[in-house]
């Protein structure tokens, strides 16, 4: 963003499309800020935390709280984040006095570091992800680029596919962190837009989505960690049992929910997004942006209903039905497990991530 400023300051010319004279636009993103969570961010765990109080009222309840589990990533913004949600559920219970109580698990939260497979077959991996480095320097990126750079008034060459990119990402971020409507927005129309959505969706997809078989596998232990609490949570209890938690919240980050919505079949094209087929992508069920906004969330909630439990699945509050059980939005517990028992009983984060079974670093599912 800085090198883009400054590109645009000594270069830049054009004005053309409605675009202010970015030359004299004021740098306000600064090195201190990268990491950390804005107060826009600290607000949106808050309502976050409000929100799912009032749906789910018996569980996220002030008597509840001590028994409320919380766990977070080391990261400084998702220690932020956790404390900013613990901040909306006792300002939700009227309490004056916040207390944070929260545990931080990266062996949970940040398995894709330990996971060898995944690191060296997808992250220190150059081929891996060739789709993204191709359409970056392909017609359509191209086409972005020319645009901008006439409306900079810079020469094409100057302007890399990254500096578009940064471009894009300034004005979104002058929307959600300062709601302006910034001037770096004119730069881009809407085809211009769904490029460059595009182009984040195939570095997910390659990097911790379907891309690859060992970015969902990485995520085995937070898999397992999911189904043990709601195991507990649905087993019939003795007098003498103690009760199950009645919410866990885990705060992690996007590389720590994207593989596991992969590992649980989710957003699975037929075709698989790639640098040649943008044009017959554009009703791709896999959309990043929508996926992992801001703040998003995956909740796993157990009924007890006659005839057993009963479990729902919401991506940012919102119902999603399980693979191969989409007749019903809340199927049997039961059902749910024996869809998933080749997981269950196998996915075993040693044996897929150091290799034991041959190694699955670089293989794909094309």
């Amino acid at each position: 963003m800085r090198q883009l400023s400054e590109l645009v300051r000594r270069e830049g010319g054009g004005t053309g499309g409605g675009l202010q004279d970015q030359s004299g636009w004021d740098m306000w993103y600064t090195e201190d800020m990268d990491g950390q969570l804005v107060m826009k961010g600290r607000d949106d765990l808050r309502q976050l935390a409000r929100r799912l109080s009032i749906l789910f009222p018996s569980l996220l309840s002030e008597e509840n709280m001590r028994r409320i589990r919380l766990r977070s990533s080391s990261k400084h913004r998702c220690v932020s984040s956790v404390e900013a949600f613990q901040e909306g559920l006792q300002q939700h219970w009227r309490r004056s006095d916040v207390q944070y109580s929260h545990q931080v698990d990266d062996e949970l939260m940040r398995f894709f570091e330990r996971c060898r497979g995944y690191v060296e077959g997808v992250e220190k991996n150059r081929t891996a992800l060739l789709e993204v480095e191709k359409f970056k320097h392909g017609e359509e990126m191209e086409a972005v680029r020319r645009k901008v750079a006439e409306r900079l008034g810079l020469r094409q060459q100057d302007l890399t596919p990254d500096l578009v990119e940064a471009a894009f990402y300034l004005c979104s971020y002058e929307l959600s962190i300062r709601s302006l409507h910034s001037s770096w927005c004119y730069l881009f129309d809407e085809d211009d837009a769904k490029v460059l959505e595009y182009k984040a969706d195939l570095k997910q997809y390659w990097k911790r989505f379907h891309g690859h078989e060992i970015n969902g596998l990485s995520s085995c232990p937070l898999f397992h960690h999911v189904f043990r609490t709601l195991d507990k949570a649905g087993r019939p209890r003795r007098s003498t049992d103690e009760s199950p938690e009645p919410a866990s919240i885990l705060v992690g980050h996007g590389e720590t929910l994207l593989p596991l919505l992969s590992l649980l079949g989710l957003y699975k094209d037929q075709t698989p997004p790639t640098a040649d087929n943008y044009h017959s992508q554009h009703g791709r069920s896999f959309r990043s942006g929508l996926i992992m906004p801001y703040a998003a969330n995956l909740l796993f909630v157990l009924y007890d209903c006659q005839g057993g439990p009963r479990l729902q699945l919401l991506v940012n509050e919102s119902p999603v039905r399980f693979p191969g059980l989409e007749t019903e939005d809340a199927p049997l517990y039961r059902d749910v497990r024996a869809t998933y028992r080749h997981l269950l009983d196998g996915c075993d984060f040693h044996r897929e991530c150091e290799g034991m079974s041959g190694g699955r670093g670089p293989n794909t599912e094309l």
